[in-house]
């Protein structure tokens, strides 16, 4: 699977604001040093490290000394290695240069407790292996909770947004449902966070509605769309179109979250993405404002 020049060019410039890759806890097709070198080769801008259990806000300080002509950025993800959500992690997080937060991921009580299932043969996550195991070992962490009984955001995710606000950190909605993202979004709008991504709302289990995503979209937040999602069978490609055309290009943004050894190469991901949607009918200008002109905006 071979990405066109055509869509080669369409992304160049663009950041992948969404990668799995080594060192990490769990096999990953390639490490940061060489996807930074891999990158610059194809002309992409930079990347954001993710991971599910630790933060990579030092990694990408020394990939970017490494390989100075891409930008890589740090995150924290608050699940329960992290400490769940800790406003304290993510200040040192912020010090040490990282960019993104994600909140709660698989230690969300909307993926802890979830029950749909993917669609016939779908690939399932790497990390279900990883839970299990911590899960047999007796040591899995509690969930971390977003929202309190009565329907209100925590204490303690009001410290974290405060955070987030202050640094002008991009805040990401993990894997958090519907109901959560939407009392997350409004609070950290009104705690004066500018960045926010919905994460890959077409993922198994989110499934964000329509709806969900217009009134998200009119809160001018980015929704992510992953090329995982659909190329790993978790939606359909149909479906990730019909969602982008309802809530309008210029309010999606394109990541990859590639690196899985089962995948194409990371730094192939946008291509490969964006010759999907021109063969699904979007436009030059659109696949560019969802991967390059927004992806841009979001970090820089």
């Amino acid at each position: 699977m071979e990405p066109s020049a055509k869509a080669r060019e369409l992304v160049a410039g663009a950041y992948d604001t969404h990668v799995h890759v080594a060192p990490d806890v769990m096999e990953r097709r390639i490490d940061d040093l060489d996807l930074a070198q891999r990158f610059a080769a194809v002309g992409l801008a930079g990347f954001v490290l993710k991971s599910h259990y630790v933060t990579t806000a030092e990694r990408a300080a020394v990939v970017r000394k490494a390989v100075p002509e891409v930008d890589v950025f740090g995150a924290i993800t608050l699940n329960g290695s992290m400490g769940g959500m800790n406003p304290a992690a993510v200040e040192i997080a912020a010090r040490l240069g990282a960019r993104t937060v994600w909140m709660p991921t698989v230690d969300s009580r909307n993926q802890r407790t979830n029950t749909a299932g993917d669609l016939p043969g779908a690939k399932p996550a790497m990390w279900g292996a990883l839970q299990e195991a911590l899960r047999a070992e007796g040591i899995m962490p509690a969930i971390v909770e977003v929202l309190n009984p009565s329907g209100h955001v925590t204490e303690a995710v009001e410290q974290v947004l405060r955070v987030v606000a202050r640094h002008d950190l991009v805040l990401a909605t993990g894997h958090l449902a519907a109901a959560e993202i939407l009392t997350v979004v409004e609070v950290a709008q009104a705690f004066g966070v500018r960045r926010i991504v919905v994460t890959h709302p077409e993922f198994t289990s989110q499934r964000l509605t329509v709806a969900d995503q217009q009134h998200l979209a009119a809160r001018n937040v980015l929704l992510e769309r992953c090329f995982t999602t659909p190329h790993t069978g978790k939606v359909s490609w149909a479906d990730m179109f019909a969602n982008i055309r309802a809530t309008g290009p210029a309010h999606s943004i394109l990541s990859s979250d590639l690196g899985q050894p089962f995948n194409p190469p990371v730094e192939d991901g946008l291509a490969l993405f964006a010759d999907r949607l021109l063969e699904a009918g979007f436009t030059d200008h659109e696949v560019h404002t969802m991967a390059v002109e927004n992806s841009r905006a979001l970090l820089t």
